[in-house]
């Protein structure tokens, strides 16, 4: 959902901005623990002006700093969250002692998955990669339990139920196979449900690029800044891009 300017719902807003879930939002804002415009505010619900609004959260500051365009080699086993309830571990240990603003993924990966994966504190640049009008292509490599073949691949592209921009096969082995699939928008566990509709199991499921953004040689498990030109190429069009943080860096 895109963040309006003009958002109703300072809980929403919080939600959006990465500092936790709504649910959370609104127990913070009952508690006392929100300001805006240095006035504490009990009303989850309160209209906030994020170009003109100074929120604070436990009196540190939220939504002011400068944009930050991060992508991340995200490791199996994490799961893209701020906090997990369970326990587990997130994709924001790796950003730790960073000295990032807080930062919100730009779309997700489920804990079994892993590659490429955005981060910022841009909202609206989030939004125009995630909202599916945009058909930002995603690619992934992955791999299943059985030897496919072309026959396979057909059906597939036929499908209705879990549409793909396009799939091919990469390599097979005697008992497994790896397929390369392209989507422009994509729904929850949309891959592995897609191939168990055929009888296929996901073995490995990797995110290689966004638009032209490549994974490339990036560690796991390590980050680095977008350059100027990645973070503009990613929105299709010239941005303002006078505070973005151009330089590489590992975790």
């Amino acid at each position: 959902m895109k963040l309006n300017t003009y958002a109703t719902g300072l809980a929403r807003v919080l939600s959006k901005l990465g500092i936790c879930s709504r649910a959370q939002a609104r127990e913070l804002i009952r508690g006392g623990r929100v300001r805006v415009d240095g006035k504490i505010t009990r009303n989850p619900d309160q209209a906030v002006d994020l170009k003109k609004a100074l929120i604070e959260v436990d009196g540190q500051r939220v939504g002011s700093d400068e944009k930050v365009y991060v992508m991340l080699n995200k490791p199996r086993g994490l799961v893209t969250t701020t906090a997990d309830e369970q326990g587990r571990e997130t994709v924001y240990e790796y950003f730790k002692d960073a000295g990032l603003p807080r930062l919100i993924a730009v779309g997700r990966l489920d804990k079994a998955s892993e590659g490429l994966l955005l981060f910022t504190n841009d909202n609206d640049w989030a939004e125009r990669i995630t909202n599916p009008e945009s058909k930002v292509l995603k690619t992934y490599h992955v791999q299943i339990n059985s030897v496919t073949d072309a026959t396979l691949v057909e059906r597939i592209k036929a499908g209705k139920e879990f549409s793909v921009r396009d799939i091919r096969i990469i390599r097979r082995g005697e008992r497994n196979s790896w397929v390369e699939i392209v989507l422009d928008e994509g729904k929850n566990r949309h891959i592995r449900r897609l191939l168990e509709s055929f009888g296929n199991e996901v073995l490995r499921l990797i995110r290689i690029r966004i638009g032209n953004l490549e994974l490339d040689d990036l560690p796991k498990g390590k980050w680095r800044y977008l350059t100027e030109r990645e973070h503009r190429d990613l929105v299709g069009h010239e941005t303002q891009a006078a505070n973005l943080t151009g330089r590489g860096h590992d975790s």
